[in-house]
């Protein structure tokens, strides 16, 4: 694994880690995001990783391209206020949303850098995946995390990220496909790139389930942000 940076790692603050059961209206997602943003840059709360399930949906990012909703009725669309442009929320994708305080470093991600913390959510992500001997990989150029796909012989996006920073405090996060309805992703074009597809766990023939994605998920986060 690549080294995120050789600075010594301070203590870790306390990192509410929840999961939300059902399928959480993405508004509702929003407006709670924002609350608990706010609570964390007054000292108010504590940072949180949240672990939530949408109901089929189209958000789009600040550089979503209108022409890339190839198909406007087919789910309802947001306005994310995340970077990015399109993405897709649905049931069998765990979006894990984190919100963090980037005064302060976390583990191997230096502070107030935002290029550090998606490298970081990058880097976290591919540690999970590698629990089940998945080779995730960056690619320049294309966000998100990507896989070798044998069923097509090509390679295909497994996770999306997307963060917000806000004075400093971190919303939004990453996306991960466990076992969502690829089909759904045809409404789209994804995060804006149109020549490779989309995977998930499931298509790679690993049937793992959304509370097992969580232990790996939350196994690798110590391994990035300490």
């Amino acid at each position: 694994m690549m080294p995120l940076d050789s600075t010594a790692p301070a203590p870790p603050a306390l990192l509410d880690w929840r999961v939300e059961e059902g399928l959480l209206p993405y508004p509702q997602a929003l407006a709670a995001m924002r609350t608990r943003a706010d609570a964390i840059r007054a000292g108010e709360a504590g940072e949180q990783v949240w672990l939530v399930e949408h109901p089929p949906l189209y958000t789009a990012g600040t550089s979503a391209k209108p022409g890339d909703l190839a198909d406007p009725g087919r789910f309802p669309t947001f306005e994310a206020g995340r970077g990015g442009q399109w993405t897709y929320h649905g049931p069998g994708q765990r979006t894990a949303y984190v919100m963090l305080d980037l005064i302060r470093p976390h583990g191997h991600v230096r502070p107030r850098d935002v290029r550090a913390l998606v490298h970081g959510l990058e880097e976290w992500l591919i540690r999970a995946l590698d629990r089940w001997d998945v080779r995730g990989e960056r690619r320049e150029g294309r966000v998100g995390i990507w896989v070798a796909d044998p069923a097509a012989g090509t390679e295909a996006k497994i996770a999306a990220i997307g963060v917000r920073v806000t004075r400093w405090v971190s919303w939004h996060g990453v996306a991960l496909n466990v076992d969502p309805d690829l089909s759904h992703f045809a409404g789209i074009v994804p995060c804006g790139i149109a020549e490779h597809g989309v995977t998930s766990l499931h298509a790679l023939g690993l049937p793992v389930t959304m509370a097992e994605a969580d232990l790996a998920l939350r196994a690798a986060w110590g391994e990035v942000f300490g």
